[in-house]
């Protein structure tokens, strides 16, 4: 394999390409639902009288959020690149192990956070939202959701720039 500046030349092949692209496509789908979530929380905060609540409504229909799920996929993809990389890429390479890091908080925020709050507002918006504690108890939970989803698309684009980069 030649060497570029002291480094084993990029992996190359069908294999690698398709698992970066699984890797880039399941952080978009799932850090992008988060940032949907985040924004329908924003909306949903405003009421039941909003002009947006039709759409608050069908966004927070009852269930899981499945695409915000893809997250999980992001690790499972980015180890597999690291094994297919022919020992271009190593775990304890400094990109790696930031990126392993960020995702690392952003699943904890999502579960402790997004999640349950999503599932708060699911229930709200789909029996009492009126009459839910005179909104104020709702309005927290959708600030937070917001607050927690903006950090978790900053990670994101922290991330993207170290996997870009590879310090």
């Amino acid at each position: 394999m030649p060497v570029l500046i002291g480094k084993v030349s990029p992996p190359t092949g069908p294999v690698f390409d398709l698992l970066l692209v699984a890797h880039m496509g399941s952080a978009l789908i799932g850090f992008g639902a988060i940032a949907v979530t985040g924004v329908q929380a924003w909306r949903a905060r405003l009421g039941p009288g909003s002009q947006s609540a039709d759409s608050v409504r069908r966004y927070f229909r009852p269930g899981v959020n499945w695409l915000g799920r893809v997250l999980f996929l992001v690790p499972v993809f980015g180890v597999s690149l690291v094994l297919a990389s022919k020992h271009a890429f190593g775990f304890s390479d400094t990109f790696v192990l930031i990126g392993l890091g960020l995702w690392t908080t952003a699943a904890v925020v999502a579960e402790l956070v997004v999640w349950p709050g999503e599932r708060r507002i699911q229930q709200a918006v789909s029996s009492s939202w009126e009459e839910e504690a005179g909104g104020v108890k709702l309005r927290g939970t959708c600030l937070r959701v917001a607050a927690s989803s903006a950090f978790l698309c900053a990670v994101f684009l922290v991330a993207v720039v170290i996997m870009v980069g590879q310090p």
